[in-house]
């Protein structure tokens, strides 16, 4: 009896561990997998499919750019410069991306998550409040960071930086993950597409019709 429990304990923790595998990106297979949108002058396929070794470049892993400031003349004077595999190639199954993140004075990099990645931040330039908010019961985590500052988000967490100076800031950001996604909060909830019904909103955020209206028209 004991051994037939045992062996159902460690079938249980097996699956568990291979779900947690499952759940980041897919370690590489072979020394790089440089993706290639045409299929029919690939040769492997381990996160997407992958250029003839034969044919791989310098090139396929180099990315210029980060140096320049990007456009933060928008509604939330914040703008972001992403290098994932999209722009990337080489980053294929590395699970690794980066981010230049640039922020006008006053500018907000809007509540969001990230769903496949955990993020480090370091300041560069500025002064950012920063933060995130753990699953239930909701605890806010937050500092105020300064050039040479680093901070960590947690994967899937809710988190934000703002930018609190009144001059511009920069920031840059490393992800485990080679496409790690992001879901900013605002645009999801009042900007999907199509729009969530308003009783779901008016509901949820205990507000009436003419606020869920203004704020769906926002995004």
């Amino acid at each position: 009896m004991i051994k037939g429990v045992t062996y159902l304990i460690t079938l249980a923790l097996l699956a568990l561990a291979s779900s947690l595998v499952s759940a980041y990106d897919p370690s590489p297979l072979q020394d790089f997998c440089v993706a290639i949108n045409n299929t029919n002058s690939a040769v492997f396929l381990n996160g997407k499919f992958c250029k003839d070794p034969a044919a791989v470049t310098v090139d396929d892993f180099f990315f210029s750019g980060l140096n320049i400031l990007a456009n933060t003349a928008n509604k939330v004077g914040f703008n972001v410069t992403l290098v994932n595999v999209d722009m990337l190639p080489g980053l294929n199954t590395l699970g690794i991306s980066l981010a230049r993140l640039d922020f006008a004075p006053y500018g907000l990099d809007p509540p969001h998550t990230h769903p496949r990645a955990s993020e480090i931040l370091v300041v560069a330039e500025g002064t950012l409040l920063v933060g995130f908010v753990t699953s239930n019961p909701n605890k806010l985590f937050t500092k105020v960071l300064n050039k040479g500052d680093v901070f960590a988000f947690p994967i899937g967490l809710i988190h934000f930086q703002f930018n609190i100076g009144q001059t511009n800031a920069v920031a840059f950001a490393g992800l485990n993950s080679q496409n790690p996604g992001v879901i900013t909060i605002a645009n999801a909830v009042f900007g999907s597409n199509p729009p969530i019904n308003p009783d779901v909103l008016i509901k949820a955020f205990q507000v009436d019709k003419n606020v869920v209206d203004y704020l769906q028209k926002q995004f």
